[in-house]
């Protein structure tokens, strides 16, 4: 029975129109505090799977059992097929590790899904609010007696992880034993199978540079590198898509394949399920012949034994990049005279870089792109008022505008479409249970992308259809004017983005804000919305001109609104008056700020000449392509919100000079 507090809570939350279509008058959370323990129709009972999986450790001597939520691949997204966490523990978000010991069923998981997980999971797992290795390896040490032994996937470790478990517990008398035979995968009996879809290669119209020239590039490089490797192993699914122009459906909102390949000098050794392998695939791969540009297929299954076997033979040394290697291959490259590591592979770093047919096709797709979220920004501006639109139909209509259009391969990853509080978490996504009604009189957040055969795209925009703030107008124009300094800065080839990701938090930084996430990524054509290793964190390459990044500044305000504005630029050559070889960027998402939010008297004239430039490109792009799809009055709402600004007020809290003194100081300080 429902207490009283409950019923009242949850009369009182309906009352405030903010819980759309609540599914029952029952308790969301489990409580193992009570006896018998209280668990929500959402909680997955798991005793059997956890009975099973203990049965397989105990013939090996495994004290505990580390289960990531990754793939062999490392790859951002998994196909269900991978998603062992979730079959083990009824736990569905996207980050978290489980352990398993004989007695104790442990989640790690970060805030944005603490309270999805209480939901989920039954009584027979405990939730460590934290995600750091740290904490799991203490937690291994107090529940695994001294001596024990704790086993691992090492298809499912990346290099630094394993090290880092291995320094946590080294001094501890507890040992890590690698299985490469998966415990989960021999318990999960009715584990997903891989889609059965042929693989594809792209159309001649995308692409410029065939697979044969992209591996004699490749195989230039290997050749050049000082420390002289012999081969190149590359495990990061999109590397291999890259190199060979095809594409796969193995991985949800990426369209890659499961597969590996191994390049020498001499050959080229393709892992993958040849079973999905056409003909004319074969013929295009050169399969049927034995030369240096010929494919060799082989099973995805075999890439240990083939990879031990090549290692085995005298004078090798396999380059690997230590980012995407899993550590099952790695334990393999010995002794350490036949590794050689990057932190990326040349694949990576060439395919960061784009040609010409690839920059021009993936500036089409955000023309077509734009289109999409322009009818969204329309339609919610219309119905919204009504009070009959919630997070969960917008993120429906936006996917459903971009499914319209021409070359379209669905979204290019969940929708974030939050309002109100919800959008104060940075990557939230609506849910039944969470999914709230939207209304004139709170900020709405919108975050989503598409997949084209011709590019992948991501935007984000913040929108009010009420009365804002003055407090809101003012977050939103200091991060809009982050967005604007980072895409009008001028820089000098080589420069890294984390040396001028000041420039993105500056203005808020000026009035004590500020925002908890990255300012940019990489961004691919028909690829992963989260190209790496383009970006503005520590750890991405330096720019160059070609690569396409996003720009996204933001601010969340708890338990109240969220702001982030996102566009995807690439960067390009610029002339300066005295110096060579410098870079801007290039702003190729094409859709209008709210101007209800923008506050025109903190903007410096050289931003609102900035935003000026900005909507005239975009009259002069989208206007042709909405009179080309016949959407007339999406041309109207285009015109009246791209129309020019003119300065508010004479003062600036951010001006120009200032600006390029912040960033020479951090040029001087930081370049490569």
């Amino acid at each position: 029975m429902l207490s009283c507090g409950w019923i009242l809570a949850l009369f009182l939350a309906a009352l405030s129109g903010n819980i759309v279509g609540a599914a029952a008058l029952e308790q969301t959370e489990r409580n193992c505090s009570l006896s018998p323990p209280y668990l929500p129709s959402t909680a997955v009972n798991t005793t059997l799977q956890l009975k099973e999986l203990r049965e397989q450790m105990l013939p090996r001597n495994i004290a505990a059992y580390i289960i990531p939520g990754t793939d062999a691949h490392l790859s951002e997204y998994i196909a269900p097929r991978d998603n062992r966490v979730a079959f083990m523990t009824g736990f569905t978000g996207s980050a978290g590790t489980a352990v398993v010991t004989k007695t104790k069923a442990t989640l790690w998981t970060d805030s944005r899904y603490w309270v999805q997980a209480e939901r989920q999971m039954d009584c027979n797992w405990e939730l460590e609010k934290d995600v750091s290795i740290r904490s799991i390896a203490e937690w291994l040490i107090t529940e695994v007696p001294p001596g024990g032994t704790i086993g691992f996937d090492p298809f499912l470790f990346s290099l630094q992880i394993q090290e880092n478990y291995h320094i946590s517990l080294e001094s501890s008398n507890r040992t890590l034993m690698s299985i490469p035979d998966n415990l989960v995968d021999r318990v999960w009996k009715d584990r997903p199978n891989i889609p059965p879809d042929h693989l594809t290669r792209l159309p001649d119209r995308v692409i410029k540079r065939s697979w044969q020239i992209k591996v004699t590039d490749i195989r230039n490089q290997i050749k050049d590198n000082p420390y002289k490797p012999t081969a190149l192993l590359l495990s990061a699914l999109d590397e291999t898509a890259w190199l060979f122009n095809l594409r796969g459906n193995d991985i949800p909102y990426n369209p890659f394949f499961y597969s590996y390949t191994l390049l020498t000098m001499d050959h080229i050794w393709l892992f993958l399920h040849t079973d999905r392998v056409t003909e004319e695939l074969k013929q295009y791969l050169n399969a049927s012949c034995v030369g240096s540009l010929c494919v060799q297929l082989k099973n995805y299954d075999t890439v240990r034994d083939d990879l031990k076997n090549y290692v085995a033979n005298p004078g090798v040394k396999v380059w690997i990049g230590t980012e995407y290697t899993n550590y099952a291959l790695y334990e393999l490259i010995t002794p350490e005279e036949k590794l050689m590591t990057s932190s990326y592979s040349p694949v990576l770093t060439s395919k960061a870089v784009k040609d010409e047919t690839e920059e021009r096709i993936l500036r089409d797709a955000h023309v077509r792109d734009a289109v999409a979220v322009m009818q969204l920004l329309m339609w919610l501006e219309k119905a919204v008022p009504q009070g009959k639109e919630t997070e969960l139909t917008a993120a429906e209509y936006v996917n459903q505008c971009r499914s319209k259009q021409k070359d379209s391969r669905g979204p290019s990853f969940e929708t974030i479409s939050a309002s109100g509080p919800n959008a104060a978490l940075a990557h939230y996504s609506p849910t039944k249970e969470t999914n709230r009604k939207l209304t004139v009189d709170e900020m709405y957040l919108v975050d989503s992308g598409g997949q084209y055969l011709d590019g992948t795209t991501d935007i984000t925009r913040t929108v009010h259809w009420g009365t804002p703030t003055t407090m809101q107008r003012e977050a939103f124009t200091r991060v809009l004017m982050g967005n604007i300094e980072i895409s009008r800065t001028i820089f000098p080839t080589g420069t890294r983005g984390a040396n001028m990701e000041m420039l993105g938090r500056r203005a808020l930084w000026e009035v004590g804000l500020n925002y908890g996430h990255g300012t940019g990524h990489g961004v691919g054509n028909y690829f992963g919305v989260h190209e790496w290793p383009v970006g503005f964190q520590t750890n991405n390459i330096p720019f160059r001109s070609g690569m396409f990044t996003s720009i996204e500044p933001g601010y969340y305000k708890e338990n109240d609104f969220g702001i982030r504005i996102e566009d995807v630029a690439v960067i390009k050559p610029v002339n300066t008056k005295y110096g060579n070889n410098y870079l801007t960027f290039d702003t190729v998402s094409l859709v209008p700020y709210d101007r209800k939010l923008i506050d025109t008297s903190l903007l410096s004239s050289e931003q609102i000449q900035w935003l000026n430039k900005y909507y005239e490109t975009i009259r002069r792009l989208m206007g042709p392509e909405l009179d080309k799809q016949g959407l007339h009055e999406e041309k109207d709402w285009m015109l009246r919100n791209t129309e020019p600004f003119t300065s508010g007020s004479s003062a600036s809290v951010c001006s120009s000079s200032l600006t390029l003194f912040a960033l020479a100081v951090a040029l001087l300080h930081n370049i490569v």
